[in-house]
């Protein structure tokens, strides 16, 4: 899934006078804070992180109640997306106007009538509410699908995705896995100019075959 990064960073975390005798735990409190939030800093949100504490001298910063500084090395796991990338999510709920999924267990997405594309019809099928696509009727989208869809905008503050179904290579993971490739029409035309390529330059190295010589025998008198 793309907008997933992994990053080091060079960091300094403040720490209260009263808890020098445990700096990291109070170095991962702060770190665990800023946790699936979105952070201008880090431009992305928190995920996951490593810590490595780089020096044990500290700074100390003037003020009425002063703190001191940790200097340390961090390793992070960042969820930064950008519009046009293709991320993926699990379907909670479906509706005739709108899909609407989780993205890593706390991101929720939303995709809208419009910004489904019209291969896709809904569909009361069983009793579940589906959407089924009219090309390829084993490619469904239903509660619990895992869908890939493209971004197209992200609410920082309250992190909720607008996405689109709109690209061809956008719809239920599991069918994608097995027939997008097939059904993909940019996949089609780049394997078709690979092969235009491959063919033309085997045509342009192939050998021309040489007619055998022939020896002339001389006789001898």
């Amino acid at each position: 899934m793309e907008g997933l990064t992994v990053s080091d960073a060079n960091l300094t975390v403040y720490i209260h006078p009263s808890m020098t005798n445990k700096v990291r735990g109070a170095i991962l409190t702060q770190l665990s804070s800023l946790l699936f939030r979105y952070s201008e800093d880090l431009e992305g949100v928190l995920l996951a992180y490593q810590v490595n504490v780089r020096s044990k001298v500290a700074r100390i910063l003037p003020g009425l109640v002063p703190h001191f500084g940790v200097k340390l090395k961090a390793t992070l796991l960042l969820f930064a997306p950008k519009p046009g990338m293709f991320i993926e999510g699990k379907v909670v709920k479906i509706g005739r106007e709108s899909i609407h999924a989780i993205v890593l267990g706390f991101s929720s997405a939303a995709i809208m009538l419009g910004d489904i594309r019209e291969e896709f019809k809904f569909q009361i099928e069983k009793g579940t509410e589906t959407y089924i696509s009219k090309s390829h009727k084993g490619h469904r989208i239903k509660v619990g699908s895992i869908i890939r869809f493209a971004l197209k905008s992200m609410d920082e503050e309250i992190l909720h995705i607008s996405g689109s179904l709109i690209p061809p290579n956008t719809g239920c993971i599991h069918w994608l896995s097995k027939y997008g490739m097939e059904h993909d029409p940019h996949t089609k035309r780049s394997a078709k100019r690979r092969l235009e390529k491959e063919r033309d330059s085997g045509s342009s190295h192939s050998a021309v075959p040489r007619r055998p010589h022939k020896c002339r025998r001389t006789r001898r008198e």
